[in-house]
């Protein structure tokens, strides 16, 4: 089978595994981009690996998948929780306990393990890159629980809706940067992209974005244009910061999870950028 042959091959199979899973239940959903979280941040440790720190993956990993369940179960499932203690001083010890013993806990593990040999950075430079592939990584694909979830519990077209912005805007602007691209958009950090395909990426995924009222009628015209909006500005910046990633530790993709398809930051980098935007607007004018 030919390169291209196995890409089409393996999208189709990976698009109707995520498909069906977030149609089927909220915890297929959950499931499914638990897993998915987890692995892009093992893609982002293994690239900082690359470069020559050290970080603690395995403390990352599981608070990776903590952060992800937490939050899942505090917005899903939250009769499970209060059914035995008041959440809100619960959440709250919680978040100052781990807020202050994760630094002390990623210290304490660089001190018992230096001096390293052939190290390069500093261990408090481990210590940054393991919390920071959990504020890149982790906490913007955990808050997908808060769009994923409404008033009425799981909400899966809402993430539907999402995905089908995200690819909109990626194949709008292939399609025009490959007809009319003639001006670079960031031509030192992903030289492929320009500003006409941008443009074109911006307005098909506005149109979709209109369109969008026969799979969420009850969302207005003014959110879905502003969520479209936001995907087109946002996703394209998360595209271009994994780019430049990958560039300054010279690997090609981030992983290789699928033939064709690179890793799972390869994927899903323009969530990283458009989640949290659309969660905060989403908590200021809901």
């Amino acid at each position: 089978m030919s390169n291209l042959g196995q890409r089409l091959l393996f999208g189709v199979i990976g698009a109707a595994v995520l498909l069906g899973c977030i149609w089927y239940s909220a915890w297929t959903f959950a499931l499914f981009f638990g897993l998915v979280q987890m692995r892009m941040l093992w893609e982002f440790y293994r690239m900082m690996r690359k470069a020559g720190y050290k970080p603690a993956a395995l403390v990352g990993g599981g608070l990776s998948a903590l952060i992800f369940g937490g939050l899942y179960i505090i917005i899903a499932q939250p009769s499970y929780i209060t059914r035995w203690i008041d959440i809100v001083p619960a959440a709250r010890s919680i978040l100052l306990t781990v807020g202050m013993l994760l630094p002390t806990l990623l210290i304490l593990r660089e001190m018992f393990a230096w001096p390293r040999p052939n190290q390069a950075f500093s261990p408090f430079a481990n210590v940054g890159v393991a919390l920071l592939g959990l504020l890149y990584v982790s906490v913007p694909m955990s808050l997908l629980n808060v769009l994923a979830f409404n008033g009425d519990g799981y909400d899966y077209r809402r993430i539907l809706a999402l995905l089908l912005l995200v690819w909109t805007a990626d194949i709008g602007a292939y399609a025009a940067g490959k007809t009319f691209g003639k001006h670079k958009l960031a031509p030192k950090i992903s030289p492929g992209k320009t500003w006409e395909g941008w443009v074109g990426g911006t307005l098909l995924t506005l149109l979709v974005g209109w369109s969008l009222g026969y799979l969420l009628p009850e969302m207005s015209l003014a959110t879905r244009l502003v969520a479209a909006g936001v995907v087109a500005v946002f996703g394209v910046l998360g595209d271009l910061a994994e780019s430049m990633l990958k560039r300054s530790v010279d690997v090609k993709d981030s992983g290789r999870i699928m033939p064709g398809h690179g890793g799972l930051l390869d994927r899903f980098d323009a969530f990283l950028f458009v989640v949290p935007v659309l969660v905060v607007l989403q908590l200021l004018f809901s």
